[in-house]
């Protein structure tokens, strides 16, 4: 991979972020023989595929919502993989926080694009993150009405995160219920 320069104003505009600190409990989805906490560059929203992130939801829809996007978008619903929802116990020390839709447009992403696959800029931001010293971002969900943590591994000890609990994935059952939950959402 080519490394271009990073962004003078975007490592500005982040550097003058203090990061909050986060303790609680987040979800994630794997397959069922991958290790929940194990990191990999998945070259996805947040990374450029430089470094190891996990990818978490402060909601369990939320990550359920995710994984579902991603698997919805093979020509067949995947019918043999086996997903886990690990419930995990994290705390971070200095997370970039960004809060909502218009902090990301500040930051140069669209908020009619953010639900896109368009990832250049967003990894622009991850990569700068990680740069400055940030262990993570808090930002909103593009598939939930909800925050996802961004977790950069590597600046992680394994004190830090610990899997509180794990229940496999009904995908059938989450596709059922989706819907009465979007609408409990959007009354």
């Amino acid at each position: 991979m080519e490394r271009r320069a990073r962004d003078l104003d975007l490592l500005d505009a982040l550097d003058a972020h203090q990061g909050v600190s986060f303790q609680g409990e987040v979800w994630r989805i794997v397959r069922e023989e991958r290790e929940p906490l194990q990191g990999y560059p998945a070259q996805a929203r947040w990374d450029p595929g430089t470094f190891d992130v996990l990818y978490t939801s402060l909601e369990r829809e939320g990550a359920l919502e995710e994984i579902h996007f991603h698997l919805s978008r093979q020509p067949v619903f995947p019918s043999k993989i086996r997903s886990v929802l690990h419930r995990i116990s994290v705390s971070t020390q200095r997370t970039l926080r960004i809060a909502d839709l218009a902090a990301l447009n500040v930051l140069g992403v669209s908020p009619e694009m953010y639900g896109s696959l368009a990832y250049e800029r967003t990894q622009e931001i991850g990569d700068a993150a990680a740069f400055l010293g940030f262990d993570g971002i808090l930002a909103p969900s593009a598939r939930w009405p909800c925050q996802n943590l961004v977790i950069f591994t590597e600046r992680f000890t394994p004190t830090d995160l610990s899997v509180v609990n794990s229940e496999p994935v009904d995908w059938a059952d989450w596709r059922a219920r989706r819907n009465e939950l979007r609408r409990t959402i959007d009354r």
